[in-house]
C-alpha cells in the first residue's frame, strides 16, 4: 500500500483547503482511512477517520469545520478544512488501517494557516 497526500498550503485564517490522499493497492474499501496532522512540537493526533462503511470521526478541535470523505471507486480520501485557524496550522498525514491491523502511512503535507 501506497498514500500520495496532496492539497496542502498557506492559506489565511477564515479559509478552506481540500487535502486528496490517493491510496495505491488493492481493495480500497476494505481499509479504514484517515487523517492526522502534527503541529512543531506536539504530538500527532488524529484529525479525522472514515470507517469501511462510511461512518465517520472528527476530532472536536475540527468538529463543524472539516469533512472527511472517500471515494472508493477513485481510491482516494479527502479532508475538506472550512475557517481554518492558525492553530489548524500542521503537517497533515494520510494514514490506512488494514482489516487484518496493519498500518500504511502517507509522506505528509504542509497545512500554514496565516492569522
Amino acid at each position: 500500500v501506497q498514500l500520495q497526500a496532496s492539497g496542502g498550503g498557506l492559506v489565511q485564517a477564515g479559509g478552506s483547503l481540500r487535502l486528496s490522499c490517493a491510496f495505491s493497492g488493492r481493495t480500497f474499501s476494505s481499509y479504514g482511512m484517515g487523517w492526522y496532522r502534527q503541529a512543531p512540537g506536539k504530538q500527532r493526533e488524529l484529525v479525522a477517520a472514515i470507517w469501511r462503511g462510511g461512518s465517520t470521526s472528527i476530532s472536536d478541535s475540527v468538529k463543524g469545520r472539516f469533512t472527511i470523505s472517500r471515494d472508493n471507486g477513485k481510491k482516494t480520501v479527502s479532508l475538506r478544512m472550512n475557517s481554518l485557524k492558525p492553530e489548524d496550522t500542521a503537517v497533515y498525514y494520510c494514514y490506512a488501517k488494514a482489516w487484518y491491523g496493519g498500518d500504511f502511512w502517507g509522506q505528509g503535507t504542509q497545512v500554514t494557516v496565516s492569522s
